[in-house]
């Protein structure tokens, strides 16, 4: 750092400035030093300086140990927050713990690996968040808890999205329309997303005068053809389906087939916060709610981030909506006639 500051005609406490950012430095001012250290080929020790001014520049990335693992639609999430974090000279650092397991957050946090933490999948009462709040380390949610009044978060509208979603196809005629959540086990968990959709898709079915069936279902094409062929054999008159489980809908779809059905002129299947890709891989193409994954990946870091450097202001608490996209899985409800039965095949 000497030999860049006497290269560069300034202090040393300007290019320290010039590195960590604690301090404005002036344009022309910042390029004499990057051209000074270009040509001493200078690099800056990340851990000395991390032990210089008792940051890391490290962030985590907590997400729990997801039984469905982490798919498409996780992953454009992961990629925009390590992007985020990298424009802002942070390294991202993965880290997967279970919800009711503190231990290993608390030695993350305890021994200085990280200057804050970004947490996934929140749930309604969460004991990362508590750990966090008691140990004053700064975090964002990407969800957020039931009692999250003083925290920052950015999460999907999950109670919107879910109501669009009915009224979407309550609009196209259905009358009986049935709900595919998470798994029990996450539901029961108080997994926010699943309980809050859950709860805005019996509130807007029962407003709009709809018949509805809702269901959790484990997170796989397996259980999306078990669960279907359950709901058609109990409930004839259905025609709609919403789902929030992106990989129990391929199986949905592959029964419906099974069933000699067709789709949308049998049935119309809606999915809810599943990424594009993923509904273009259908057949047919999914009409999906879109959610915002890498507007919340860049959010969630960029907020986190704000409050490590200082550029904070009040709490940042944003709901996101996802976006409606038509392609060829909803149409209108058939009119009337029973659809084949299970195990037949269509003429």
């Amino acid at each position: 750092m000497y030999d860049v500051a006497r290269r560069a005609g300034v202090a040393v406490s300007t290019v320290s400035y010039a590195l960590n950012g604690t301090r404005p430095v002036g344009k022309e001012t910042a390029a004499r030093i990057r051209r000074a250290m270009d040509e001493l080929d200078y690099r800056p020790n990340a851990l000395a300086r991390g032990l210089a001014s008792k940051r890391s520049r490290n962030i985590a990335l907590i997400f729990p140990a997801l039984e469905r693992g982490l798919g498409i639609t996780e992953m454009e999430f992961v990629s925009s927050a390590a992007e985020t974090a990298s424009e802002n000279g942070y390294h991202l650092v993965l880290w997967s713990t279970p919800v009711d397991d503190t231990e290993l957050l608390t030695r993350l946090t305890r021994d200085g690996l990280v200057d804050g933490v970004v947490i996934m999948e929140v749930h309604l009462a969460d004991e990362r968040i508590d750990l966090l709040r008691r140990t004053g380390v700064p975090f964002c949610m990407i969800g957020r808890t039931a009692d999250c009044a003083d925290d920052s978060y950015a999460d999907i509208d999950f109670e919107q999205t879910t109501r669009d979603a009915v009224r979407h196809l309550a609009g196209l005629g259905h009358t009986t329309i049935g709900f595919v959540n998470h798994s029990q086990r996450s539901f029961d968990a108080g997994y926010g997303p699943s309980v809050r959709a859950a709860e805005s898709f019996a509130r807007t079915a029962e407003e709009l005068g709809v018949r509805q069936v809702s269901r959790c279902c484990a997170d796989s094409p397996a259980a999306g053809r078990r669960l279907w062929r359950e709901l058609v054999e109990r409930e004839p008159d259905l025609t709609g389906l919403v789902v929030m489980n992106e990989r129990a809908s391929a199986g949905v779809l592959a029964a419906i087939a099974e069933q000699g059905a067709r789709v949308p002129e049998d049935y119309s299947i809606l999915s809810v916060a599943s990424s594009e890709r993923v509904a273009e891989m259908t057949y047919p193409p999914l009409t999906t709610f879109h959610p915002p994954s890498a507007e919340l990946g860049r959010l969630g870091v960029q907020t986190l981030i704000d409050s490590l450097d200082g550029r904070s202001g009040p709490l940042v608490q944003k709901l996101l909506p996802c976006k409606l996209v038509v392609r060829e899985s909803t149409g209108p409800r058939p009119a009337g006639g029973a659809r084949p039965p299970i195990g037949t095949e269509a003429p």
